[in-house]
């Protein structure tokens, strides 16, 4: 069992953190949220009054952020947290941000002899509940070693996508091309609705055929076709639109900096940024059905 700081305690990061405590962890969390540092001191773990206090003598330091700006905040600097940790402890940022951000602090923890993986998570708060996320994992292979045995506990995929960043890259891949297959998946179903078949069979017809897909078989758009999935529950989320908003402008700016041009990945963008300013980015990224059925 490790001793673990945990920083940011949102939708994703909650429950993360809890998994670590129910696996056995000596957790210590911090949060601006009182709510949420109250959550998990509920749930068994200790909560300081900042990120410095929670990050003193640990074995693993885990962040959980919104941005870019706010990981860099975090660790780089004179009063960042690798100014004041040392080679014992190994950091893991699971925050989904730009990939140039977390190549400049896994330079800056290599630096200063500190193993650091950008480790942006897949699943989203379902999969954080149930411990079964997806982990896109960026650094050295030591560090990778590391990480996976604090990360098991929270998932059940632990993939090395190669040095620091490249864990970024990986994440903005795979939500461009969830995003571009959500979108397609709405708009064969509501084809087949307005000429008169039932989108549960047609989804099944598509299943068993070559259009089978995530989002076809796991997180169905159409309501009324899979009870469990956002679609059945008035697009609540599951993923919101601003979520998949932010990162497809991710992918976009990976993409500018590799200079290719991805079509899909724009029109997708533009799509999702129609609809999130029509109001619905509090809803399901699976809500885009209705912005096609406009």
């Amino acid at each position: 069992m490790a001793n673990v700081a945990f920083i940011g305690l949102g939708n994703m990061g909650g429950p993360m953190a809890a998994n670590l405590v129910k696996a056995g962890h000596s957790v210590t969390v911090f949060d601006l949220s009182e709510v949420a540092c109250k959550t998990l001191a509920e749930a068994g773990a200790t909560v300081a009054a900042s990120a410095s206090e929670a990050a003193r003598e640990v074995d693993y330091v885990i962040s959980m952020l919104p941005a870019g700006k706010h990981v860099a905040g975090l660790y780089l600097g004179a009063d960042g947290l690798l100014a004041q940790l040392d080679g014992h402890t190994t950091v893991l940022d699971c925050s989904t941000i730009d990939a140039a951000t977390a190549r400049q602090v896994g330079e800056a923890a290599s630096a200063a002899g500190i193993g650091f993986m950008d480790t942006p998570v897949s699943g989203g708060v379902a999969a954080a509940a149930a411990g079964t996320l997806a982990f896109m994992c960026g650094g050295g292979a030591d560090t990778f070693e590391k990480a996976k045995v604090i990360l098991a506990d929270m998932g059940k995929n632990i993939f090395h996508a190669g040095p620091a960043g490249a864990g970024q890259v990986a994440k903005g891949c795979n939500n461009m091309l969830l995003a571009i297959h959500m979108i397609g998946t709405c708009e064969a179903l509501e084809m087949g609705a307005r000429n008169g078949l039932d989108p549960k069979v047609l989804s099944e017809i598509m299943l068993a055929s070559s259009g089978r897909n995530w989002s076809l078989e796991v997180y169905n758009p159409y309501p009324g076709v899979m009870e469990q999935a956002p679609a059945s529950n008035d697009y609540r989320p599951g993923f919101m639109v601003d979520l998949m908003v932010k990162d497809l402008g991710l992918a976009l700016e990976i993409a500018e900096q590799s200079e290719f041009e991805n079509p899909m990945g724009q029109l997708a963008r533009k799509l999702y940024a129609e609809h999130q300013f029509a109001g619905n980015g509090a809803r399901d990224f699976s809500s885009i059905l209705q912005k096609l059925q406009a």
